[in-house]
């Protein structure tokens, strides 16, 4: 079967679409993210997102509706103990995880072990990807990147020098927390991706391999979406050919990516 072939197919052009989406935005907070030494709040949140999946599979709710409001708050949590806790952010990230993971498993084991459905958002199944899935991704990706638009300029003091942005009028604290909602809202989405245990490459990896270019911030932002809607895209396509699984083959294709920008 050659590449041709396999685009034809309906639920690849659904899991290009829907991909494509959740990439961009992956790279483009990821950036941001990666700059300011939190990369590893995706980590965190899709830890979260897994706890909230199993418990809203548990109550027989459409576990994206319940987990974006679950993983939204964790991540105002997380902003939350590290300032009023005195604690360091990755400390505050790595408590809300592991309550996050802790719990997901417990209610899985209450519920009778790891179902399908479960399975399917621990480790990813874009090529199963629903046309509600679709438009529910389509949809919060261009609310997102709207947002980010909208908020380019505090965004980009506060990933720079925090401390000046203040001095200049930045709602420095409210920006921080939009900042890690909108990571939220991508955790959960990436996770139909690849999967809980990837989320957090598919935000690092093509943000780090933009930024071994050393352009402008913009052009970096441009770069980073264009090498992670790739990694998606070529790693869809080697996961049916090879027959492996697409979350796992996403992220290699961008460590391979990254390997080759080091040549640079």
């Amino acid at each position: 079967m050659n590449i041709l072939e396999i685009i034809q197919f309906a639920f690849v052009q659904k899991a290009f679409i829907a991909g494509s989406f959740v990439a961009m935005l992956c790279s483009i907070l990821g950036l941001f993210l990666v700059l300011q030494k939190m990369s590893l709040i995706g980590d965190g949140l899709s830890h979260v997102s897994f706890g909230a999946v199993a418990l809203g599979i548990f109550f027989g709710i459409y576990p994206i509706y319940f987990a974006l409001p679950v993983v939204a708050l964790a991540s105002v949590l997380i902003l939350k103990l590290a300032k009023k806790g005195r604690l360091y952010k990755d400390t505050a990230i790595g408590i809300v995880s592991a309550t996050g993971i802790a719990g997901g498993v417990i209610i899985a084991s209450i519920a009778g072990g790891f179902n399908v459905d479960l399975f399917s958002y621990l480790f990813g199944n874009i090529l199963a990807i629903s046309n509600a899935e679709v438009i529910i991704s389509i949809a919060l990706s261009l609310i997102v990147l709207a947002i980010v638009y909208f908020f380019y300029y505090d965004l980009f003091s506060i990933t720079f020098n925090e401390d000046y942005a203040k001095t200049t009028g930045v709602k420095t604290e409210l920006i921080n927390s939009l900042l890690v909602v909108l990571t939220a809202i991508t955790a959960v989405l990436a996770v139909k991706v690849v999967g809980v245990m990837l989320v957090s490459a598919l935000l690092i990896i093509p943000a780090t391999t933009a930024l071994q270019f050393k352009a402008g911030f913009k052009a970096t932002i441009f770069l980073a979406a264009i090498f992670s809607i790739f990694s998606v895209l070529a790693g869809i396509i080697l996961s049916i050919i090879l027959n492996i699984p697409a979350g796992a083959s996403i992220v290699m294709i961008s460590l391979v990516l990254f390997a080759i920008s080091l040549l640079f």
